[in-house]
């Protein structure tokens, strides 16, 4: 309980709005998943946001249901493969902060479109970087990839930042493949012991499996969950002893805000790698993912479909958190049980997606202490 109230202390609304209020952020991706509950984040805290990323590819998207265009100064619907345009909305915003989120974010996908997951999740962070090049003024920048950067052998271990990068399918090696241009970039570019001179702050942050409201992606466990209970069929599980480490979509969002406003105070010391996570007993596999589900929703079955030729994913994935708690005392709140429970109560609630959402931020945030 002790770590728990001292991190409930730190990442709060008071604490966050005064890094954030009145600055300019840059967020790619914000039409996302992620992108959106992050962009009502900002919203509240007072930030002026501009959004760079792919329209919603479809009408009941979160970004759709929370009027995301209302809360963006300006929205700009692009492809980040393209350099030149990125480039020049990047620039002429002068950013303060910048959160590079677009990506193709899917490993089933990427088996499909291997090339174009490459192009937008290694190339384009490229194109942001190097974007940054050329911005002569302070700016933190915080670079999402995922816990599948990792060379995972299913070997049962916690990855740590400095673990070899790699990946088996397509999606893990354009993310490992991001990872190592950020990297370059890092020591090229933007090298911490010149931040001074520079003035930019470049960390990677490495977070995966999240779960929350409004998730409508194909293939993803909770949406396909819901999907189900709500037409009465049965929840089919193509991996039910996979382990994941499963934490709610505030969890890392409030982690990357925090590691900003750290980047802000010191770039020298927090331009590096972390990996954001659950604690290590919070680790669940699919199949108890999708019975604590149900018994949130008090109804569905499922049943394990036997797949004899499958797309290839690691069975086993768990990450060392100790870096960043000792570096910036964040550790989560939510434990699985609660992650779930939240998730599943935002899908049955009846209330418009902004007010669930913004429930849960004002929940999280401590908003009104």
């Amino acid at each position: 309980m002790g770590n728990e109230s001292n991190l409930e202390k730190m990442v709060t609304y008071s604490y966050l709005k005064k890094y954030f209020e009145g600055k300019k952020v840059f967020l790619t991706g914000h039409t996302g998943f992620k992108g959106s509950w992050l962009l009502q984040i900002l919203e509240a805290l007072g930030a002026e946001v501009k959004g760079f990323a792919l329209p919603p590819e479809n009408d009941h998207d979160l970004y759709h249901l929370i009027n995301g265009d209302q809360l963006c100064k300006s929205s700009i619907l692009h492809d980040i493969r393209d350099a030149s345009k990125l480039r020049y909305e990047l620039l002429h915003y002068e950013p303060d902060f910048v959160f590079h989120m677009a990506a193709q974010p899917l490993v089933l996908e990427s088996y499909k479109e291997p090339l174009y997951t490459f192009e937008v999740n290694a190339q384009g962070t490229a194109n942001v970087l190097d974007a940054l090049k050329h911005l002569q003024k302070k700016c933190v920048v915080v670079c999402i990839t995922t816990d599948k950067v990792y060379e995972n052998n299913d070997g049962h271990k916690a990855f740590k930042e400095d673990d070899k990068l790699g990946g088996y399918d397509p999606y893990s090696a354009s993310k490992a493949a991001a990872e190592i241009i950020i990297s370059s970039y890092r020591s090229s570019f933007f090298n911490p012991e010149h931040a001074h001179i520079h003035q930019k702050a470049i960390a990677s942050v490495r977070a995966g499996n999240v779960i929350g409201g409004g998730d409508f992606a194909t293939n993803r466990i909770i949406p396909d969950i819901v999907k189900a209970i709500k037409a009465g069929e049965e929840i089919i599980l193509r991996n039910p002893h996979a382990t994941r480490p499963w934490q709610h979509v505030i969890e890392p969002l409030g982690a990357y805000l925090l590691i900003a406003t750290k980047m802000a105070e010191d770039a020298k010391k927090y331009s590096t790698a972390y990996n954001i996570g659950p604690n290590p007993q919070d680790v669940l596999s699919v199949e108890m993912l999708t019975q604590i589900a149900i018994q949130q929703a008090a109804t569905g079955t499922y049943r394990i479909q036997e797949h004899t030729q499958k797309p290839h994913e690691a069975s086993t994935l768990m990450l060392d958190i100790s870096k960043v708690t000792q570096d910036t005392g964040w550790q989560p709140v939510y434990n699985a049980q609660k992650a779930i429970a939240k998730t599943m109560d935002w899908y049955f609630d009846t209330r418009n997606a902004a007010t669930k959402c913004t429930e849960h931020i004002h929940e999280y945030f401590h908003w009104n202490e």
